[in-house]
């Protein structure tokens, strides 16, 4: 991996999506950090045509297999980087302080604490599993910023090939997890990137929900007027946070 400076080799991104989402939503962030930084950008159990994690689709399951991933790939210089549900995963793993973790970004995160979503919220996402009106529906909710027309299409493809299991399991199970009391072992440096325009989660919630147990000296930034899919609606914003926050690591 090519570097600016050989004695501090850029760290590997590792790239964590949303629920219902898949691993390509980091496709334009990768294009823009390329050739200096590499990003891997796994599909999560159940997402993007990933089987089912072993054990099941817990945020510990999830955390394992991204740990394991890791492991194959013989990372030993990295930064998670974790969007909305994979923001919760990335927390997770992180706490785990596994060797070669330099750092922790986290996107529109799933907070720590059991996610703010109503009754009713959840009992329509459940029946909205496989329904095409409502995958536009939601795409039209969770997005502020203009996307292209293939994006737009690739976002409604990943929602309605996502398992029922997988997006049962998160609705019901992993989004009410509360992990708050491993938090404290986080120790790398981390910062949050919002939209001030996400209508999934504003970032009050973030800064209420995730940032008081994040390591003295978290960021809290925002892109303007940009919704809840930031890789897709800023990523030239969120490709230049990522490499200022590497660098950063460098001093």
């Amino acid at each position: 991996m090519p570097s600016t400076d050989s004695s501090f080799p850029n760290p590997v991104f590792v790239c964590l999506h949303y629920w219902a989402g898949a691993g390509h939503e980091w496709e334009q962030v990768a294009d823009v950090l390329a050739p200096e930084f590499e990003c891997l950008t796994p599909n999560l159990g159940g997402f993007g045509g990933a089987p089912a994690p072993k054990g099941g689709h817990s945020v510990a399951a999830y955390t394992d297999s991204v740990a394991a991933l890791i492991k194959e790939k013989q990372l030993t210089n990295f930064i998670l980087v974790g969007h909305s549900m994979g923001g919760k995963i990335a927390l997770d793993l992180a706490a785990r302080q596994p060797t070669g973790l330099r750092g922790l970004v986290l996107l529109s995160p799933s907070p720590p604490t059991p996610e703010p979503m109503t009754d009713e919220d959840r009992t329509n996402s459940l029946r909205a599993y496989g329904n095409t009106a409502a995958a536009l529906g939601n795409f039209t909710h969770i997005t502020a910023k203009p996307v292209s027309t293939e994006i737009k299409a690739q976002i409604i493809e990943d929602n309605l090939h996502s398992t029922r299991e997988a997006w049962d399991a998160w609705l019901l199970r992993g989004s009410r997890e509360d992990i708050t009391n491993r938090l404290g072992d986080i120790k790398v440096p981390c910062t949050i990137l919002v939209g001030d325009a996400d209508a999934v989660m504003s970032p009050s919630v973030h800064g209420l929900e995730t940032l008081p147990y994040l390591p003295e000296g978290t960021h809290l930034e925002i892109i303007s007027g940009a919704g809840h899919l930031l890789p897709y609606e800023a990523p030239q914003e969120v490709a230049a946070l990522l490499r200022k926050f590497a660098v950063s690591l460098r001093h």
